[in-house]
């Protein structure tokens, strides 16, 4: 009989409660800041990842690949037979491969790869889904199938209060973060169909941004009933003011405020609003 684990990274930023509650295992991103490791959500949160961005730019690797093993090992010994694995887009970290290679030595489980083509609560969002499918007793096969059909109903967007964050972690070209900032436009981010950050679009001044975000929800409910995530990367005023704005909307069927967490934070930067919605 298939007894199914889900594995993820911690760019999907769901809390420990959440992650508990829909039987996710996370494996950590390091975070280095003043020449020290610490495990993203284990031993840093995000709070002190956004209080240190005045002081430095932490920057972020990998999972460690013991603790994946450790985690490895863990899952055979509670008998689990399968293990689908969702992760931040390949195209902007490593995560996906490094785990694939690790697994070679693990014959013993079946391991099932998603790559979800995205960063920050949208991998969250799959990974929910997934954990539904699970317990619908779906096989992972036909999660992983569904997984890709979620996806073309999934969307995120996210404005920036500052380029500089993503420019100095080589996530935009250094010219588009100097030409946003003398216009004083505020960019919305999203990820492409490859899985790469691209500019959706550009707005002048930081309150016109949120009235485009606050648009694009309302876009997304005249046409499907939709489950829809707050974003709010040290940004909580302008979230709870966002998601007061369209909760009593009748097309919404979940509503909720989630933290921007630190590996993102670290390349959106503090004051980062964003948007997930996934049409049902």
């Amino acid at each position: 009989m298939q007894k199914i684990a889900l594995v993820t990274d911690s760019s999907c930023d769901l809390g420990e409660k959440t992650r508990r509650d829909n039987n996710v295992e996370m494996l950590p991103f390091r975070i280095i800041y003043k020449d020290k490791e610490f495990l993203d959500q284990v031993n840093i949160t995000h709070d002190e990842l956004y209080k240190s961005l005045s002081e430095e730019i932490p920057t972020t690797s990998l999972p460690d690949l013991e603790y994946t093993e450790n985690l490895v090992c863990r899952l055979k010994e509670e008998g689990y037979t399968d293990v689908i694995v969702i992760t931040v887009s390949s195209r902007l970290s490593g995560t996906l491969n490094s785990i694939k290679l690790l697994v070679e030595d693990h014959k013993e489980l079946n391991f099932h790869f998603y790559d979800s083509k995205t960063l920050g609560f949208p991998v969250g969002a799959l990974v929910l889904e997934a954990s539904l499918m699970i317990r619908a007793g779906l096989t992972p096969k036909e999660i992983i199938d569904k997984l890709h059909e979620v996806k073309t109903k999934l969307h995120a967007y996210v404005t920036l209060n500052t380029l500089e964050f993503l420019r100095k972690g080589g996530r935009i070209g250094r010219v588009a973060g100097a030409v946003g900032e003398i216009l004083h436009l505020k960019p919305i981010i999203s990820a492409n169909e490859e899985g790469e950050l691209y500019s959706w679009g550009k707005c002048r001044g930081r309150k016109q941004a949120i009235s485009k975000l606050r648009s694009i929800i309302h876009e997304r409910l005249e046409n499907a009933r939709c489950k829809v995530w707050i974003l709010s990367g040290a940004s909580h005023d302008e979230a709870v003011a966002l998601y007061e704005s369209v909760k009593s909307h009748t097309n919404i069927s979940h509503i909720s405020l989630e933290m921007i967490g630190a590996t993102m934070g670290v390349h959106t930067g503090p004051g980062a609003l964003g948007v997930c919605i996934l049409e049902e």
